[in-house]
């Protein structure tokens, strides 16, 4: 398979205050964050994990995480929120989206350490997604998670998705949202108002 990267989108970096005060540096994913994103999904505590993947998973394995670092940056988008102490970096949310074969069609997923919860991290992420997927050519953005994801639903009810009962699979809702049509250039990086929006 043919893999083309395209020019990092350096426009998508930003630097957050969050609600507790502490200040946490948005960007996209690296193939050098391997490391990083291994040690952020090994550190969410069993239930998240189930909660993202819908199966149980103790550490990714190393073809995941590749996947999940070595991006092109047009069909697979991943951002991540980090936060630098005594000079060491640690991710403490991620968010994506990756397009299917029909590429106006993006499927999104977002995680959130559990002690950075409740401060707006996956919010201001899931709005960075949405506006760049608007500038992209993005018509619907699509997910799926477990009945019991009570934070997903509220985020995704919050941004303006739709949710109903997958019908193929008990105990699974399917997220839905039309995405508008955004000029290209349409700066990303303060995402809040597309989010406050939707």
């Amino acid at each position: 398979m043919l893999y083309q990267i395209h020019r990092y989108p350096a426009e998508l970096i930003d630097v957050v205050r969050l609600a507790g005060g502490q200040r946490v540096v948005i960007r996209p994913v690296l193939p050098q964050d391997e490391g990083l994103t291994a040690a952020f999904f090994g550190n969410l505590p069993a239930p998240a994990r189930y909660d993202r993947f819908m199966t149980p998973m103790r550490h990714l394995p190393p073809d995941l995480i590749k996947r999940f670092t070595n991006i092109d940056y047009a069909r697979h988008l991943a951002l991540v929120a980090e936060l630098f102490e005594d000079g060491h970096e640690t991710v403490v949310a991620e968010a994506r989206y990756v397009r299917s074969g029909d590429s106006s069609v993006a499927e999104f997923a977002v995680s959130v350490a559990d002690q950075w919860q409740g401060q707006g991290l996956a919010s201001r992420l899931l709005s960075t997604l949405l506006c760049r997927a608007s500038t992209a050519g993005v018509q619907r953005m699509v997910g799926e998670t477990l009945a019991t994801n009570d934070k997903m639903l509220h985020l995704a009810r919050k941004a303006g998705f739709t949710i109903t009962h997958s019908p193929d699979a008990h105990g699974v809702m399917l997220l839905e949202k039309t995405v508008e049509p955004a000029a290209q250039g349409t700066p990303c990086n303060d995402a809040s108002a597309v989010f406050a929006a939707a």
